[in-house]
């Protein structure tokens, strides 16, 4: 699905790749137990549609940042890291999730571009704060919010992700529209909602938001729903500047 970037960037579901159940069919993730050839293969389809070298990222549920070179174009291991960004043209970015909120950015000003992993600690912990902080550090100095755009990709809803009230309080504590109730009535958290929020806190205008709930959507991966499954991604590549 078309992430609506000014680049060329997207959000895959669970269709058009080789792997068997259960990570029918395009699994982007290596370390879920599916076949590594199949992934290979499905990573190649990804790598197609984007028209670059695509990163992969590999999420620790963290703040960490990584910015990466050239050198990534030769297919090098990226670090582990919440928040990949690149200058580099042809160079992709793609962030995995079965549930987590997959957050694609572009900076009109620098021409650089991020992928986010935001799970429920790396939210509490500022990993949006961060990531946008990075981007504006290429900048060095101008700051223009306004020229950011932003996409928020599939991600459990907050009528689906039951929590502890005590997780609840924690994340809410920083983010208090994060606060949700399931659809059962217990203790929820809005992970989609508190990141479109803070965003908008910190100056974004130019924002857009995929509403589709991975555990109610049976086109995406959901740990939640399925524990074991495969793993969709986000992908923006970085397009050289005119």
């Amino acid at each position: 699905m078309d992430a609506r970037l000014p680049v060329r960037a997207f959000f895959t579901d669970r269709y058009g790749g080789v792997s068997a159940k259960p990570f029918d069919q395009l699994n982007l993730a290596e370390h879920v137990g599916d076949d590594p050839s199949a992934v290979a293969a499905n990573r190649k389809v990804v790598e197609e549609r984007a028209g670059g070298t695509v990163v992969f990222m590999r999420p620790q549920h963290g703040t960490k940042v990584a910015v990466l070179g050239d050198d990534y174009l030769d297919g090098r291991e990226p670090p582990e890291a919440d928040a990949l960004i690149t200058t580099v043209p042809g160079l992709a970015l793609a962030t995995l999730a079965a549930d987590c909120v997959p957050l694609l950015i572009h900076d009109g000003l620098s021409g650089a571009v991020a992928a986010v992993h935001i799970g429920r600690e790396g939210l509490r912990r500022g990993i949006v704060d961060t990531a946008v902080a990075a981007l504006i550090d290429l900048r060095r100095g101008w700051r223009h919010e306004e020229m950011i755009t932003a996409s928020i990709g599939p991600a459990i809803c907050g009528h689906c992700y039951e929590v502890s009230g005590e997780l609840r309080a924690g994340v809410t504590k920083f983010h208090p529209t994060a606060a949700a109730t399931t659809s059962w009535g217990s203790p929820a958290l809005d992970l989609p909602g508190a990141v479109a929020e803070r965003l908008a806190e910190l100056g974004m205008t130019n924002v857009f938001r995929h509403r589709y709930c991975t555990f109610e959507d049976s086109n995406l991966f959901s740990y939640r729903r399925d524990k074991v499954t495969g793993r969709q991604a986000g992908v923006v590549l970085c397009e050289a500047r005119t």
